[in-house]
């Protein structure tokens, strides 16, 4: 039996990734016609289709769609190995846009700092802050996201994750609320008034629930919010409650302390660690590595572990 030409790995992920032979092609600098005979041996190499046509557009088939997050890894890797490894990093000279999924609270809270490092540590690296519509690790697995940062949450057995600092909830309302007046919040005080909340922090807002339940009650959710600035500001113009982290009250702690009021939830309920995650493909990268030192000391500046 005859030894794969591991050459077609290449051919083979820039297909399963752009789905098309002419894009494909263009990303490895090829013409269409070598793409398409490619694309012919690797259905002969592996004997699937790969790529059949659905309508005016190719779709993978079942088994390519298997492979492809193993294709992209291992080519990945032999890149890596293929790049020259300088002995040091001269962050002086690093010219790079390094993509980070967070939330948008925690871009308001420690964006500034990690960008005022990145400067003057890396003049010519760019910070591109992604949202995160939903939980999972695809972005991390296909590489596009270099790090992701939150309460680890329908990521993969295989993410790297390191702990970035504690967090707990606070509740949260206008100057001059009522609650304001109140020494120390009451469970039924608390489930009085309505809440705003976002769609962070399901497992956080599922006990807290289940707390005040305990006493009887319920909260009544007025409105639901895509992020926490967005209910600090809804709480700031209304009687409505807001949960929102401490970490982000507290850097927030200037621009809100004379319009909102904080106070400790009326019912115990666990904190949650603020982690960073990587594909660990990533591990050993010199940039990510410092990447992740950086946002690592960042925010320990901000928020102590």
């Amino acid at each position: 039996m005859s030894e794969p030409d591991l050459n077609l790995l290449f051919a083979l992920d820039a297909l399963l990734t752009e789905k098309n032979v002419t894009r494909a092609a263009r990303s490895l600098h090829l013409s269409a016609s070598a793409m398409s005979r490619t694309l012919t041996r690797l259905r002969t190499a592996t004997g699937d289709p790969l790529l059949v046509r659905a309508g005016r557009e190719m779709v993978l088939t079942p088994y390519a769609e298997q492979i492809r997050e193993p294709t992209r890894n291992v080519v990945q890797e032999a890149r890596s190995l293929l790049r020259p490894s300088p002995a040091t990093l001269d962050l002086s000279t690093l010219h790079k846009t390094l993509t980070i999924r967070v939330n948008e609270a925690f871009v308001e809270a420690f964006g500034a700092p990690l960008i005022a490092e990145v400067t003057e540590l890396a003049p010519h690296v760019r910070l591109h802050f992604s949202s995160k519509p939903e939980k999972n690790a695809e972005s991390l697995r296909n590489g596009s996201a270099d790090l992701e940062i939150g309460v680890l949450e329908g990521m993969g057995p295989e993410v790297r994750i390191q702990a970035l600092f504690r967090d707990r909830y606070l509740g949260v309302v206008r100057k001059g609320h009522p609650l304001q007046l109140k020494k120390e919040v009451t469970t039924e005080q608390y489930a009085a008034f309505g809440h705003v909340v976002t769609r962070y922090g399901h497992q956080t807002i599922d006990a807290l629930d289940a707390a005040i339940a305990r006493f009887g009650l319920e909260r009544t959710t007025v409105a639901i919010v895509p992020s926490f600035p967005a209910a600090l500001a809804v709480a700031r113009a209304s009687d409505l409650i807001a949960l929102l982290p401490a970490s982000f009250i507290d850097t927030q702690h200037a621009a809100t302390s004379d319009t909102v009021y904080a106070f400790e939830l009326p019912v115990a309920i666990e904190g949650f660690t603020v982690s960073q995650m990587w594909h660990p493909r990533l591990e050993n990268d010199p940039v990510h590595r410092w990447l992740r030192q950086l946002v690592l000391r960042v925010c320990r500046q901000v928020v102590p572990l």
